[in-house]
């Protein structure tokens, strides 16, 4: 009668730390993918940015035109 309790006691040994492996697996790829979305995050601020300027340039541009008429 113990050793069913051992047996049973084993198993569910054996599905945590497969649970606990899967787990782990999974935390890594979602790190992996945090970091990649965190990369193009600041790319696009820096193409956000980058165009602002160019913007805020050609508005400096066409008020300038409109002077100058």
């Amino acid at each position: 009668m113990a050793e069913h309790y051992f047996d049973a006691l084993e198993q569910k040994i054996d599905q945590i730390l497969k649970r606990y492996t899967a787990l782990e697996e999974e935390n890594s790829q979602l790190r992996e993918r945090e970091k990649a979305l965190k990369e193009e995050r600041a790319q696009l601020i820096q193409i956000n940015e980058q165009t602002q300027s160019k913007i805020k340039a050609m508005i400096v541009r066409l008020k300038a035109l409109e002077q100058n008429r």
